[in-house]
């Protein structure tokens, strides 16, 4: 078993909002489904000047990529990355499969449903039981292998779909590796600490699939409430259709607009403790459209759950106190976006 799994396996259980809606048999949006317009989570922007097109773009052949990373870092806590190395056609094949899956019938899906005290598996987001109402997706989340799920789902042709997520994986892992240790290099960090976050023995990751259905009323819904994400990065493809949000200071809610062939980076919160609020965390939610069944496929990497988690050493004012990476795992899970300030210092 995945490690990363067995951290959130013992966290707090929660027995209800884990399963998605069955979105095949209706043609309204219920009532649990309704955000409130006054609801901080749910405000729109009214903006000329989106600043999604702030959000660096870098190219990894770039001579100076290690400086605009940092910088991103720094600055936004995000940046979209291109000429990354992932092959597009692998990129396709992910797409191709994740549609495979959340075309499946409900009654199919919730063969794979993911248990109260479970971590894969078919099911909400893990943040649903934080907030009132719910919310207009239904995932996937795959941690190592997910030979068990796909044999429910496709007794007879499963091989497709594991050998696609296990490649992505693997490809996901390598990138991460390269843009948190280009990251690093741009902070006052000993070889050691560069050891710890990027070492591949022992590291984590998660694969989320997200699906975001056709919408008849995509105002008052959201697809995922706003958010930070737990472990060092997150790699994510949009595939086309704009859906990511970012909250800006004085601004508001602000879109980041897909790019062809790139990926969104974010800071997550290991990264942001890690480097002692010198790159901080944004939050970001993803909104419906009512004409387009939108899927989007992030990457979570994580440093081995039984590390030490510390903010870096050459700081002599520390931000956060030090604990196991798996105990901040459990703290977001049971206290969401409360973690953070339980171990401000």
């Amino acid at each position: 078993m995945n490690t990363l799994s067995k951290a959130y396996e013992v966290g707090t259980t929660f027995s209800h909002n884990i399963i998605p809606l069955d979105f095949e048999s209706i043609d309204g949006v219920p009532e649990s489904h309704l955000w409130s317009q006054s609801d901080e989570s749910h405000q729109k922007i009214q903006t000329n000047n989106p600043r999604d097109s702030l959000i660096p773009v870098i190219d990894l052949y770039d001579p100076c990529a290690i400086d605009l990373i940092g910088q991103a870092c720094k600055t936004w806590g995000m940046f979209q990355v291109i000429n990354h190395g992932v092959p597009l056609e692998l990129v396709k094949k992910v797409e191709f499969e994740a549609r495979r899956l959340f075309s499946l019938t409900t009654h199919e899906k919730r063969k794979v449903l993911r248990s109260a005290t479970g971590a894969t598996g078919y099911g909400l987001p893990r943040i649903s039981p934080f907030f009132a109402k719910c919310m207009w997706h239904e995932g996937f989340t795959i941690m190592g292998s997910c030979v068990d799920d796909a044999k429910v789902l496709w007794p007879h042709d499963y091989q497709r779909f594991c050998d696609t997520m296990d490649d992505y994986q693997n490809q996901m892992k390598l990138l991460a590796h390269k843009l948190l240790l280009l990251s690093l290099q741009t902070l006052d960090v000993t070889q050691e600490e560069i050891n710890w976050a990027t070492s591949t023995h022992g590291s984590n990751g998660a694969l989320q699939l997200n699906s975001y259905p056709s919408c008849p009323n995509p105002s008052r819904t959201l697809g995922l409430a706003p958010h930070t994400d737990s472990l060092l990065l997150t790699i994510l493809n949009q595939y086309g259709i704009t859906g990511l949000e970012i909250f800006v200071e004085g601004l508001g809610w602000s879109p980041v607009c897909p790019i062809e062939g790139a990926f969104v980076v974010n800071v997550g919160d290991l990264l942001h403790i890690f480097s002692n609020a010198k790159f901080p965390v944004v939050y970001h939610r993803a909104v419906v459209n009512q004409s387009k069944h939108r899927i989007s496929v992030a990457y979570f990497y994580g440093p081995p759950i039984e590390s030490t988690l510390a903010p870096l050493s050459n700081y002599q004012d520390p931000c956060f106190r030090s604990l196991l990476v798996k105990e901040y795992i459990r703290l977001k899970a049971t206290h969401n976006d409360k973690a953070l300030s339980l171990i401000r210092i």
